[in-house]
């Protein structure tokens, strides 16, 4: 029985020790913010948000836990996450544009004998909304005459008469911003097709039979994503640079947001205000990029600015500006 007990302490003790050993090999290591190396088997918890490294036996890093970010370090997460959505979006919508292209014409001319005809359509609904307007002012000179008749005699315009005049006038506006509209629409038309040609020349190679580049170096072509692919790190920080002047520029807004990875304006807060932003990224490959966003307000007009040609260029030219500034300061 005596043997037994003393067997048991033993047995114990020998735990104790190995379950004091295993916590001595376990270490951290971390760097406060004035540089000060720490060691130890314990983490204070005044110490809990600082990097930190977990060292085995022989002094080795098996983990590592990052640095707590900071509130406005995740609110610049969320908004660089939502960018990288948007580009990600906007990448997928080219993509698919492309396979509708390829799949619905067989060849350039087929393409180009479509889009004539797309065009005379929208040119016939223009004839037709002037037709109406011509009938429209017609109408209202006619009334006018007839008011003027009764002015010459002496006599007082019937108000039924006045009023189909008031009616005629404010439906020849209306009419008006119908044809202005069509005409803004058929200026759309022929950017997107003229934009399209040139595309799908692209995607089916140079006219002479040669098939095109993979869809990762086809997308790289697209301007008017304001997307650029740097080729090194170093590039990518000249680009960076680039980047802010180009935001500078053309943003209506004042800076808002300015780090190693996100570049941003201030929030439209008039219809016609513009945002911009650059949001530094990697692609599928490893590559870092940049990427430009154009934000607007979130109104009727605010839509419809950010849909305009005026951004379609601010977009086009993001590359282009890049890609010059580039060459100035390589030389």
């Amino acid at each position: 029985m005596r043997i037994s007990t003393v067997s048991l302490c033993l047995a114990g003790l020998i735990c104790l020790l190995s379950s004091q050993i295993a916590l001595a090999k376990k270490m951290y290591r971390w760097v406060d913010e004035h540089g000060n190396v720490f060691f130890s088997d314990q983490v204070p918890p005044e110490h809990a948000g600082y990097r930190r490294e977990s060292l085995n036996e022989k002094g080795r890093v098996v983990d590592v836990t990052p640095q707590a970010r900071t509130k406005e370090q995740q609110a610049q997460d969320r908004q660089l996450e939502a960018l990288r959505k948007a580009q990600e979006k906007m990448i997928a919508k080219q993509k698919s544009h492309d396979q509708v292209l390829l799949s619905t014409f067989r060849s350039l001319d087929d393409m180009q004998a479509m889009l004539e005809n797309n065009m005379k359509t929208l040119e016939i609904q223009k004839s037709l909304l002037q037709s109406n307007l011509q009938r429209l002012e017609s109408q209202l000179e006619a009334q006018q005459k007839q008011a003027a008749a009764h002015e010459r005699n002496g006599e007082k315009s019937p108000a039924a008469l006045l009023d189909r005049i008031k009616s005629a006038e404010s439906q020849i506006q209306l009419a008006q911003a119908e044809i202005d509209k069509q005409s803004e629409k058929m200026q759309q038309a022929q950017a997107q097709n003229a934009a399209d040609v040139e595309r799908y020349k692209f995607l089916i190679g140079s006219g002479d039979g040669t098939p095109a580049a993979n869809a990762e170096t086809a997308q790289n072509k697209m301007p008017e994503l304001g997307l650029f692919i740097c080729d090194s790190e170093a590039q990518c920080a000249k680009a960076w640079t680039s980047a802010h002047h180009f935001i500078n520029t053309h943003a209506s807004t004042d800076a808002d947001i300015d780090n190693d990875k996100l570049i941003m304006s201030k929030a439209p807060a008039k219809d016609g205000d513009l945002s911009l932003s650059v949001s530094k990224t990697y692609d599928g490959n490893g590559r870092q990029q940049l990427f430009l966003d154009v934000h607007c307000r979130d109104t009727s007009l605010g839509v419809e600015l950010c849909a305009s040609q005026k951004v379609w260029d601010i977009r086009s030219a993001f590359r282009p500006y890049i890609e010059s500034a580039l060459l100035v300061t390589d030389q």
